[in-house]
């Protein structure tokens, strides 16, 4: 079993070391993108298929407003909580859903204005209802940027207007919006293009989704938009065709919305999510109570890759061909690496699928050899 760990061993060195390595195939032949930042995201495995500028920290307007709704929601606050809103809340500056002080509103209500409305009242009204103070509710989302392994992103407020400490990048923007796309509650607050709330005094207000794409590109289900005059207009938006979720991030893009579905044209006129076929064979097995085993992957990995490519896609497995007792049921036993001309392009492990026991007895000469002949024996897929 030694030889078999160090095998094992091997190739998981082997996998993780080599894989980071193949350059993942990018086109920029997209045309003139207007803004001073921008990256195309494949939303599930974080590749950049597109990028401009992507690492320079820009200010990011409104589109703070995806970390505070996830930090919101992640609090663990019941969204049919009602609050009490503050009077820092009351005539914030910019967009505005006109929130009165002592006024009663739920939460949910709230964070529909925020991420509808993008309004910024509702933003302070947010924090100090989450968190006790703005103080405190900045520190809850700086640590989640942190803990999202975010380095170049920093929250000086909830609504992001201009101020000197308060930047992200186009990568890590996209980054953000990859992680609140799981939230089931996100979504449903962004798919939503119209709805109305409760006012103070029986009136209601009727907010209108800013994130215009939702009505004009169909692939379009969350977004956010931003704006200062020292950001210029700031745009994230999450996409849906065919199993492939991608993220577009404009930073400072006077033609954002057609930056947006010119990226994703490309994204999705280029690449495909591939599901990879599950593997299973059967391996001889000496010295044990079973003459034989099967090993199998658990998970079924699948992948993105270029439309082109998606045939030329082959699997190599790596495992020993023959097997000592004993072997635990989910022991590892080697690796199945799926390449693409000669590219590795994901891998996956194969566990052992039973137990098997060693067994106590002395083997004559010739099952000794008939055990070592049958473990040369190549299979065959």
């Amino acid at each position: 079993m030694k030889i078999l760990i160090r095998i094992s061993a091997f190739i998981t060195f082997l996998a993780l070391f080599i894989a980071p390595l193949q350059a993942f195939a990018q086109d920029n032949s997209i045309g003139k993108v207007s803004a001073s930042s921008a990256c195309l995201m494949d939303a599930d495995s974080g590749k950049l298929l597109y990028s401009k500028n992507a690492d320079k920290r820009l200010p990011m307007a409104s589109t703070t407003k995806v970390m505070t709704a996830i930090v919101a929601l992640e609090s663990g606050i019941p969204l049919d909580t009602v609050v009490k809103v503050p009077r820092e809340a009351v005539g914030v500056e910019g967009s505005s859903v006109y929130l009165a002080e002592g006024e009663r509103i739920t939460l949910e209500a709230l964070l529909y204005s925020l991420l509808l409305s993008s309004a910024n009242d509702a933003s302070v009204a947010i924090a100090v209802a989450v968190a006790g103070s703005l103080e405190a509710f900045l520190y809850m989302m700086n640590e989640k940027a942190e803990l999202l392994g975010l380095c170049n992103t920093h929250f000086s407020n909830p609504h992001g207007l201009d101020a000197e400490d308060h930047y992200t990048t186009a990568r890590e923007l996209a980054k953000i919006m990859a992680y609140s796309s799981n939230n089931e509650e996100f979504m449903k607050i962004c798919r939503t293009y119209k709805t109305v709330i409760p006012k103070q005094d029986d009136g209601t207000r009727v907010l209108i989704n800013h994130n215009r794409l939702l009505k004009s590109d169909e692939r379009v289900i969350a977004g956010k938009t931003g704006f200062t005059k020292k950001s210029g207009r700031c745009l994230v938006t999450l996409a849906e065709c065919d199993g492939l979720r991608l993220i577009s991030v404009t930073l400072n893009a006077p033609n954002d919305w057609s930056d947006h579905t010119s990226l994703y044209d490309f994204g999705f006129s280029n690449y495909k999510r591939v599901r990879l076929e599950s593997i299973s064979l059967t391996l001889p097995v000496v010295s044990g109570n079973k003459k034989s085993i099967i090993v199998s992957s658990i998970e079924e990995p699948s992948l993105l890759i270029q439309s082109e490519l998606a045939d030329s896609i082959e699997v190599k497995i790596y495992a020993p061909r023959f097997l000592f007792a004993k072997i635990n049921k989910g022991d590892e036993i080697g690796k199945a690496v799926y390449v693409c001309n000669g590219r590795i392009m994901a891998s996956c492990s194969l566990y052992a699928c039973e137990d098997v026991m060693q067994e106590h007895y002395r083997f004559s000469l010739f099952e000794w050899l008939n055990n070592i002949l049958r473990g040369f024996i190549k299979w065959k897929r």
